[in-house]
């Protein structure tokens, strides 16, 4: 007997055993990773996460013979919709056993919820900004995920068929062998632009040390510039400065100076920014979601001896999207990835048709190693 129990977004104990069911089900993997226990609890309270300004949200729990089998959230989110002009409501969250039976009872909770609030499509899994961990996993089940990203079992793609969803977008990522010397001809190119421009990079390991006020000006400098580069993509909504401030607290958790770039022009303002950051899959999968005490041990190892770096974002302002501004970013961080001996780079999830984004890394042999679907249903 298959049950589906909503979760009141002020029901703290529900909640727990929503978060708690993904730990459960991925025990043991060694390719999954957990998010944080504390963002996930942040990114579904109202009073903490701003979304809920322009977003509604509803929480499911599936039970099989009195057993927790499944879960979904859905995200209705006005803002995003506004943007588009479309009428849909994201999944995200979604997780389940390999029963078919218990995936259509989660979603039957979703199309009666869309088809009262008149919506016409299912999308997901999206969360509530692009910032989120987005798409699930199609390709590259054999590689580990980076905390930025989702991981799920081969099944969940073949219940997605049969409940009759289709692609509505795919995010790919790339693995590159970080080489063993800069690369001279970048390096040309970035002093080119610099001495053309009035660009500098800023020094983002002494603003840690010394001046962390200027640090988290220039990241929301960063992020401001984010929300206009990104603006057309797939998916985006605008953040407002709330969400920003929560996404500076999470960059500043796992920022190493090495793996972030920060260049400004003669006025101070941020023209391209790169964010990496160290893999810390296997610090979250031994904490369970949290790092102390289980993971700490692992999470130092992994900040200190980086042998495999994960790439977060990289931005452009639009004044200088066409200059090759982006090779200082790339030029920087080879410099960084060389210092700490990173190993392997692998990129965040890229939209497939972003072009632009995917040409940066064509000098170093980029091998695709995962892609993720966005998959919709019609309501």
């Amino acid at each position: 007997m298959i049950e589906v129990k909503e979760i009141s977004l002020s029901d703290k104990r529900g909640k727990k055993k929503f978060f708690k069911f993904l730990i459960d089900l991925y025990r043991g993997n060694k390719y999954a990773s957990p998010n944080f226990y504390f963002d996930e609890f942040a990114e579904f309270d109202p009073a903490v996460n701003d979304a809920f300004r322009f977003a509604d949200c509803r929480m499911f729990l599936a039970y099989k013979n009195g057993k927790i089998a499944g879960r979904i959230a859905g995200i209705w989110h006005r803002g995003s919709n506004e943007k588009s002009g479309r009428k849909e409501l994201r999944f995200t969250r979604f997780d389940v056993v390999d029963d078919f039976e218990v995936t259509k009872a989660l979603f039957a909770k979703l199309f009666e919820w869309a088809k009262q609030l008149g919506m016409t499509e299912i999308i997901g899994p999206m969360s509530f900004s692009d910032l989120n961990e987005e798409g699930m996993l199609i390709e590259g089940f054999e590689k580990e995920a980076a905390y930025i990203e989702l991981y799920n079992y081969p099944y969940y793609a073949e219940h997605m068929k049969r409940l009759g969803g289709y692609k509505v977008v795919d995010w790919t990522c790339y693995e590159i062998k970080v080489p063993g010397e800069p690369d001279m001809r970048v390096r040309r190119i970035a002093g080119m632009l610099k001495k053309r421009y009035g660009f500098r990079t800023v020094d983002v390991a002494r603003l840690m040390k010394h001046d962390k006020k200027k640090l988290d000006e220039y990241i929301m400098k960063c992020l401001d510039m984010l929300d206009e580069a990104y603006a057309p993509l797939f998916g985006t909504s605008p953040l407002n400065e709330k969400q920003k401030r929560r996404e500076m607290a999470t960059i500043k958790q796992i920022l190493v100076p090495e793996l972030a770039c920060v260049v400004v022009d003669k006025n101070d303002d941020v023209v391209v920014y790169g964010f990496m950051m160290p893999r810390i899959s296997e610090a979250m999968r031994k904490g369970r979601g949290h790092i102390i005490p289980f993971g700490l041990l692992s999470f130092i190892r992994a900040m200190t001896h980086v042998e495999r770096a994960d790439m977060m974002s990289v931005g452009v302002s639009a004044k200088y999207a066409n200059t090759g501004a982006v090779a200082i970013v790339i030029d920087e961080c080879l410099d960084g990835l060389i210092k700490l001996g990173v190993k392997y780079l692998e990129t965040g999830p890229e939209l497939e048709e972003n072009s632009n984004i995917q040409q940066l890394w064509r000098s170093w042999d980029p091998r695709l190693v995962k892609r993720r679907r966005c998959w919709g249903f019609k309501v």
